[in-house]
C-alpha cells in the first residue's frame, strides 16, 4: 500500500493549502537543482527576474514584492553583487538610500537560464495539457497576487 492510499494522506490531499505547499516545495527543489551549477538558488533568480522588470528597486521594495524577509534580501543582494549581476546605486532624490539595479551580466545570466526555467516548468507541469496549464497559471496568479 503506497502512502497516497493512507487515510491521513487522503485527508492532506483534500486540503488545497497543503497541495500548494507541496507544489511549492517540489518546484523549488527542481529549480534549485537546475541552478546548482551557477551556485545560485531560486530566491536569487526571483530577485534577478524582478529587477529585470524595473529600473531599480530599494531593498525594502524587493522584500515586499517578493515576500522575503528583509534580512534575507540583504544576503541575496550581497551574493548577486559579488557575482556582478546587480549593483547598488544611489537612489535618485535620496542620497541616503541605495537602489539595486540589474547589470548587463545579470541580464545575460537571465537570458542563459531562460531555457532552464522553461525546462523545469515544463517538467513540473507535464501531466497537464496546454489549456490546463493556462488555466492553472491564471488561477495561481489570482491567488498569489490578490487585488488590493
Amino acid at each position: 500500500m503506497d502512502d497516497r492510499d493512507h487515510p491521513w494522506m487522503l485527508g492532506l490531499h483534500a486540503d488545497a493549502g497543503y497541495l500548494l505547499y507541496r507544489l511549492g516545495l517540489r518546484s523549488g527543489q527542481l529549480f534549485n537543482s537546475a541552478l546548482q551549477e551557477s551556485g545560485l538558488r531560486l530566491r536569487h533568480y526571483a530577485v534577478l527576474r524582478y529587477l529585470a522588470t524595473v529600473d531599480g528597486a530599494l531593498q525594502r521594495e524587493l522584500s515586499t514584492r517578493l515576500g522575503y524577509d528583509p534580512s534575507a534580501i540583504v544576503g541575496l543582494v550581497d551574493d548577486l553583487e559579488r557575482l556582478g549581476f546587480v549593483e547598488r546605486r544611489p537612489a535618485p532624490g535620496d542620497r541616503r538610500s541605495r537602489i539595486v539595479v540589474l547589470t548587463d551580466a545579470g541580464r545575460g545570466f537571465l537570458k542563459d537560464t531562460d531555457l532552464t526555467s522553461r525546462r523545469v516548468t515544463d517538467g513540473l507541469l507535464a501531466p497537464l495539457s496546454d489549456e490546463e496549464r493556462t488555466v492553472l497559471h491564471g488561477l495561481l496568479r489570482r491567488i498569489a497576487e490578490p487585488a488590493d
